[in-house]
């Protein structure tokens, strides 16, 4: 918006016979540098005139102030530290790199001030970037010793002599051949997305697509520009978006821009990624709008099933409906006719099979069934019974069980016997020739017997199948493996859990394994082997920063007088001790699993211990005693688990106050597999 408000002005100013003034270079490099005293960042700077020099200008000299800024921090860090590290400077990277340069060359010149030595720093090629801040912090004035002309520099004499910082009022970018930037300095650089060349003075286009600069993420094909790039999607939107130059996808709104195809009576309403078309004219209760907007009356009486109680008779309004009460009633065996005015008889034979599959009679208000062979009619209920033939003759008809069907009867036998070829008579059947025992059959009269080899015994369930003994399932069968019993055949064998144990030489207890004295472990040279139940634990000990290996799984303070930092060493523990501990899940609680207090009690100490880390669901809990404390487990435990307890313990002796830490391992395993 800017540049085209330049343009028009300019037309303004041609059409009228005026000339249009544009900022001096002198403006635009102090605009910069105006804008970066303000913290603005140079590469996004609002712009003060359409002039492609005026940008390079406002941009380096804004950049130029940054570095000043910059340099002149590492100075006062040099002066007033007199150390340098990139971790006292605040800032992006390449901004403490700059503070860390010129403190680092101020530091140069305070030790050549300190040695008397000339602030010249002959024989020193330190550059034009560091040979500023040394000479500055050299204690020599180098103004003084330069000639005081502000128009002349000294030339140096040989390639040795290092030339001192251009003087106010000189510009060492007059006579520049750089293709693109010169700076502050002298020197040549590029704008962003160049790179200098070999000359020191030409700018080519740094390809960031190939060389692994751009940011463009899955999905995104990254297309080099001059002096920058940008990435473009691999897929289109889809239907209903459009892709934006920032590369994302947006909503196409197809009401704005009027290609939806709601009609007149319609309204357009915007959606994420299509639209919606709602009537203008909304309907009362009882109409509905058709589908060019009018609104219809709904018929009630056929949209909803049984609007009407039963007994009345629906009738259709304009937006409404009422129901009228039937006033003629009929008897059983009649029905009212479709005009509502008598009553007719009703033909059950025609209705449906009402007789269920015999012959039906219909009569005036009434009808009778034709039963077949072997049934009866049923005058209360109007259907046909069937006779049971087995009732009615008991003892007569079938010698063992007689079954009643469907207008007939059968007889059949119990179990052990078989119909004879009358289908009355009953005789034993031989059951062993079906061989229906899993072992040895005995038949008897009627039925028969099964009988099971040594080491088997008859099923309760089905009195045939032959099951083995379970030894593991007897009532003894807990004694008889400390971890798992397994039936075979005839007999049993025990089983450790897979890993962690080994059967003992009696074929029935479990032992841990030792892994860390038996070397079964994995744990690496610098790690210790720790040995639970059924496993093991690798351990690391190491002291933290400010502490020293006092002894195994101890660490103590170093002397803070010998700290970088003295005020937050004081702040660290006197001591860190390191421990293990291991018991197994389901331990009754409350149970106590470590204590911890001084070594020696002095009347009137103060103890303060508390869990600083590692249970953070609360199933430890410390009880203060009278000469320390006891870490307490207040929450039951089903499952395996490690925890990694941090306690402090603060004691007051004499007044003073000292801090102890101890690291605890809890390492929570399954119960011994060992039953008594």
């Amino acid at each position: 918006m800017a540049r085209w408000t330049i343009i028009l002005w300019s037309l303004y100013g041609v059409l009228h016979g005026q000339e249009i003034q544009l900022p001096t270079i002198q403006k635009c490099c102090q605009d910069g540098r105006t804008r970066a005293q303000n913290g603005q960042v140079c590469t996004i700077l609002p712009l003060i005139s359409s002039s492609h020099i005026c940008m390079i200008a406002q941009e380096q000299c804004c950049a130029a102030a940054v570095r000043d800024r910059l340099c002149g921090n590492g100075i006062e860090m040099a002066k007033g530290q007199g150390a340098c590290e990139r971790p006292f400077f605040e800032g992006e990277p390449w901004e403490t790199k700059i503070s860390k340069m010129c403190c680092d060359c101020c530091m140069l010149g305070l030790m050549m001030a300190s040695q008397d030595s000339n602030c010249e720093l002959q024989g020193l090629l330190l550059g034009r970037p560091c040979a500023y801040p040394a000479k500055t912090c050299c204690g020599k004035n180098t103004t003084a010793e330069t000639k005081p002309s502000t128009n002349v520099t000294e030339k140096p004499e040989a390639r040795d002599t290092v030339t001192a910082m251009p003087l106010e009022g000189l510009d060492p970018c007059r006579d520049s051949n750089c293709s693109q930037l010169c700076v502050d300095d002298g020197l040549c650089a590029c704008l962003g997305g160049y790179q200098l060349q070999n000359d020191g003075v030409t700018c080519e286009d740094v390809n960031e697509c190939l060389n692994g600069g751009h940011n463009c993420v899955l999905g995104q094909v990254c297309i080099n520009t001059e002096g920058s790039f940008r990435c473009q999607r691999e897929t289109s939107c889809g239907t209903g978006y459009e892709l934006k130059d920032d590369n994302n996808c947006q909503d196409i709104n197809e009401c704005t821009l009027g290609t939806h195809n709601c009609g007149a009576e319609f309204v357009c309403t915007n959606t994420e990624g299509s639209f919606r078309c709602h009537p203008k004219e909304r309907c009362s209760s009882g109409f509905i709008q058709d589908a060019v907007g009018s609104c219809i009356d709904v018929n009630e009486c056929v949209a909803h099933t049984s609007p009407c109680l039963p007994g009345q008779t629906c009738i259709n309004t304009v937006g409404s409906y009422t129901c009228r009460r039937n006033i003629v009633t009929c008897g059983r065996g009649y029905h009212l006719t479709e005009d509502g005015t008598r009553c007719e008889d009703v033909d059950e034979c025609r209705t449906g099979n009402v007789c269920v599959n015999h012959g039906c009679i219909n009569l005036i208000g009434f009808y009778r069934c034709e039963c077949r062979t072997g049934f009866i009619f049923n005058s209360i209920t109007k259907l046909c019974d069937d006779i049971n033939e087995c009732r009615h003759y008991p003892g007569r008809l079938c010698t063992h069980k007689c079954e009643n069907t469907e207008g007939s009867y059968k007889c059949s036998c119990t179990l052990g016997f078989k119909l004879s070829q009358d289908n009355r008579n009953c005789e034993d059947v031989n059951e062993c020739e079906a061989n229906p025992c899993s072992q040895e059959c005995a038949n008897v009269y009627g039925s028969y017997q099964c009988y099971c080899r040594r080491g088997y015994q008859l099923s309760d369930i089905d009195g045939i199948t032959c099951d083995d003994i379970d030894e593991c399932a007897l009532p003894t069968g807990g004694n008889v493996c400390s971890y798992r019993c397994s039936n075979t055949p005839g007999s049993f064998y025990c089983t450790c859990p897979p890993t962690g144990y080994t059967l003992a030489h009696n074929g029935r207890t479990c032992l841990d394994i030792d892994e860390c004295a038996a070397g079964r472990h994995t744990c690496s040279v610098s790690e210790s082997c720790f040995n639970v139940q059924g496993g093991f634990r690798c351990l690391s000990f190491s002291c933290p920063q400010n502490f020293r290996v006092a002894a195994q799984g101890r660490c103590e303070r170093l002397t803070c007088e010998f700290t970088q930092d003295p005020a937050s060493c004081f702040l660290l523990p006197l001591r860190i001790s390191f421990y293990n501990i291991s018991f197994p899940t389901n331990t009754p609680v409350p149970a106590d699993v470590f204590r911890m207090g001084p070594s020696n009690f002095v009347l009137g100490d103060n103890m303060q211990i508390n869990i600083v880390s590692g249970d953070e669901e609360g199933y430890f809990i410390v009880q203060q005693l009278a000469h320390g404390g006891v870490i307490s487990l207040r929450r039951n435990l089903t499952q395996p688990r490690d925890f990694f307890l941090t306690m402090e313990m603060r004691l007051i002796r004499y007044g003073m106050a000292q801090l102890y830490m101890a690291k605890i391992a809890v390492f929570v395993t399954h119960e011994q597999p060992i039953w008594p």
